[in-house]
């Protein structure tokens, strides 16, 4: 036993426990290791975690700075996206940028392989880090953040001392920056599956309120060769992904026929996003397309999904297209064609696959040549063109639809309606619905509730006699008439022709004369 208490194996006297400075700095880092180990399994957020480890980092190897660079989205910078330089003079920042082609930086993240700088001033080019000089760096390591073979960033150490970085040194650092890309990995894979989750939840509160939302239809009504058009016309388009532009007046139900494009779609397992460009406010309405972040405006106390991302990969469907202010149709236009945007308040460029289905009521050739929409983006939208027939020209489809608002409003009110009278019936298929279906439904709904028994009892007196308007000023009929009036006496009465009021109206010439039938209009009396 008392061999084993030899001079070289005794036990160190009282007073000398500090271990030698080769030894305390090797604990150092491996304690270093330890605790960048430990901060993967933090819950701190992508930059905050490599805040802490830069901090560790750069108090182990008693440099001036550490940093953590990651690329952007299509690779052309390095962003320094956590820093830890106490000592700043304020020339280096987070979120500085660094050209990745033609950059010694750049030059480690696409080789993979890390550099040592002795003398920061004799081997780098003046102009490639003016920062760095301004900060009376010296000397400096980069190395690349490698994790799964796939390089993810860079780690950078700086130091106002000349030949700081040992080849001891840079062993060290190759293990450290190992462990770095881990924490990089993992925080990044948080925020995608955070992101992800987030979007996931929108998309979800989106569709309970799309449940929960007034909806026109259970499905599409008629047996009309117009409305056959149209449908076969849907059967043509739907499987492509070419943006179709939905033409016809309010209340002929182009957001059925948009639905009905996206369920034949390859795309009908996503999402179908629909939004009300004419509801929105023009203030709000940038903002409900392509979403904010927070503290881009006053009010923006939160972050907000964008329509256009909640509908990627699925169908956005854009309804009264036609009154998009023309300051937000550019950046809408490129969204279509370089299928990327940038929410307000944000540089950060997102990139979505969404097929555009877009209506409008209004004349978009019309508003072109008044410089109130832009061509390019007309051109860009009318790709594939579907213009849905107002009710009035599909007459032999008003009795089913009748009989299908009757049993729905019906079932609805728990009431038994068994027969809609056959006068009624003539007088309902002969009014010319300026609403158009929406018209048509608000009608028999309230013919539902006024109705005591089993027939039905439609208001049959509010709409005038013989199919004929007797419209109340100030009302869209009494509006339709004095335009179609207003438009005769400039042509002396004149109805066909080039220079017609049909013509001018930019509507055919039969369509203009049932019209002036149905509101009781003499173009001779116009002249």
């Amino acid at each position: 036993m008392n061999s084993l208490l030899t001079p070289d194996h005794s036990f160190p006297q009282q007073g000398s426990l500090n271990p030698p400075p080769d030894l305390q700095r090797e604990n150092d880092r491996l304690k270093l290791l330890l605790d960048v180990t430990n901060t993967l399994v933090s819950n701190l957020g992508c930059r905050d975690l490599l805040r802490a480890v830069s901090a560790s980092i750069r108090q182990v190897m008693q440099c001036d700075t550490v940093g953590v660079w990651l690329p952007d989205v299509e690779k052309i910078h390095l962003r320094q996206l956590a820093m830890d330089f106490p000592e700043s003079r304020g020339f280096v920042t987070e979120d500085s940028l660094h050209p990745i082609e033609g950059s010694k930086l750049g030059r480690v993240f696409t080789t993979g392989k890390p550099l040592v700088l002795g003398v920061m001033s004799e081997q780098m080019a003046a102009e490639e880090s003016p920062e760095a000089r301004a900060e009376a760096l010296e000397s400096g390591c980069a190395l690349p953040l490698i994790s799964r073979g796939r390089t993810l960033g860079v780690l950078t150490l700086a130091s106002r001392i000349e030949n700081s970085f040992s080849s001891e040194d840079l062993d060290f650092l190759v293990r450290a920056a190992g462990q770095v890309a881990i924490a990089v990995e993992n925080a990044l894979a948080y925020r995608e599956i955070a992101e992800l989750k987030d979007k996931l939840a929108q998309e979800k509160l989106y569709l309970e309120e799309e449940i929960r939302g007034e909806m026109d239809f259970e499905g599409i009504v008629g047996q009309s060769s117009a409305l056959h058009r149209v449908l076969n016309l849907v059967e043509t388009v739907a499987p492509s992904d070419s943006t179709v532009l939905l033409l016809g007046e309010t209340g002929t139900g182009k957001e059925l026929i948009a639905r009905a494009i996206h369920d034949r779609s390859g795309r009908k397992e996503r999402t179908f996003v629909k939004l009300n460009c004419a509801a929105i406010p023009t203030g709000l309405l940038e903002s409900e397309l392509f979403g904010h972040e927070r503290g881009a405006f006053t009010g923006a106390i939160s972050q907000k999904t964008g329509r256009l991302e909640l509908a990627d990969q699925g169908t956005l469907f854009l309804d009264e297209v036609g009154d998009i202010p023309i300051e937000i149709q550019p950046k809408l236009l490129r969204a279509l064609q370089e299928r990327e945007f940038e929410r307000l308040g944000s540089n950060r460029t997102k990139k979505v696959d969404v097929r555009l289905v877009a209506a409008t009521n209004r004349d978009l050739e019309k508003m072109m040549e008044n410089r109130e929409f832009r061509s390019d983006l007309y051109y860009r939208l009318n790709v594939f063109p579907i213009r849905i027939p107002p009710l009035r020209e599909r007459p032999e489809d008003i009795p089913l639809l009748v009989r299908y608002f009757t049993q729905k409003y019906g079932r609805r009110m728990q009431k038994q309606i068994e027969t809609i009278p056959a006068a009624a019936l003539r007088k309902l298929s002969s009014w010319h619905w300026p609403g158009n279906i929406r018209e048509l439904e608000n009608f028999i709904e309230r013919s539902v509730i006024l109705t005591h028994g089993p027939a039905l009892q439609a208001p049959i007196a509010e709409l005038g006699n013989n199919g004929r308007t007797f419209p109340v000023a100030g009302t869209r009929a009494a509006n339709e008439r004095d335009e179609i009036v207003r438009v005769l006496k400039t042509t002396n009465g004149r109805v066909a022709g080039p220079d017609g009021a049909a013509a001018r109206m930019d509507i055919k010439r039969t369509t203009l004369i049932s019209r002036m039938k149905k509101l009781g209009i003499d173009p001779r009396k116009e002249s």
